[in-house]
């Protein structure tokens, strides 16, 4: 990675379930990283209490726009929770809306971003800000080492892919054993990501997999063209 690259960081919703001491540490982190790199914007994901608000609104009666809504909004608080974390580094609230997002990113501040609408993942939000902003590198942050060839926890030889291509991805993701595993890709972030070219690393969530990331190591599993 060069100096100054533009990076669109993802970072999976369970870092926020893990409380302030590991926001800290990662703001910490992205903090350090700035100084190599431009992380123009980070999407926040809704972790286990967007699940748990979202399982209660379902069991009161709910419909799948409204539960929809809720992930964003738990989504947006994260975000919330990481612009305190980063402090005059970060733009002051999270946009709502993928213009707003994109013209905050012109003030030169790291905007935090949640959800944008309803029916669309945080992981297409920051594919599409990462082809909006022209971006070098999409970081996706997730709970796995990145994208194993069969389901790890079934398969004690599955293998850590190094390299997929988007088309593989998708068909990985479409199988019986990783369908619904959206944490890693949806099918919308894929689309985009592929449409624009767009180099996108999966890897864990820690400090020291996003710090080593952020300085181009090669770790987890990069989606290729």
């Amino acid at each position: 990675m060069r100096l100054k690259d533009r990076v669109i960081l993802k970072l999976t919703g369970s870092l926020f379930d893990r409380g302030a001491e590991e926001v800290k540490a990662a703001a910490r982190t992205i903090a350090d990283a700035l100084k190599e790199v431009d992380i123009a914007a980070i999407v926040t994901g809704g972790g286990e209490a967007a699940r748990r608000y979202i399982e209660y609104a379902k069991n009161l009666g709910a419909d799948q726009s409204t539960l929809d809504e809720i992930g964003t909004d738990v989504s947006r608080i994260n975000a919330k929770l990481l612009i305190v974390a980063l402090g005059r580094l970060a733009y002051p609230y999270p946009p709502t809306t993928l213009e707003e997002a994109v013209k905050a990113a012109s003030t030169g501040k790291v905007v935090v971003v949640g959800g944008l609408q309803p029916g669309q993942s945080t992981n297409a939000v920051a594919a599409l800000l990462a082809e909006r902003l022209s971006a070098s590198l999409l970081v996706n942050a997730t709970d796995v080492e990145g994208v194993y060839d069969r389901d790890p926890k079934r398969h004690p030889d599955a293998k850590l892919l190094k390299e997929v291509s988007a088309a593989e991805l998708r068909r990985i993701l479409e199988g019986e054993v990783f369908a619904g595993t959206y944490d890693l890709m949806d099918p919308l972030a894929l689309k985009i990501i592929e449409r624009s070219k767009i180099p996108t690393r999966i890897i864990r969530c820690s400090v020291e997999a996003i710090s080593d990331t952020l300085r181009g190591r090669d770790i987890g599993t990069l989606i290729v063209g």
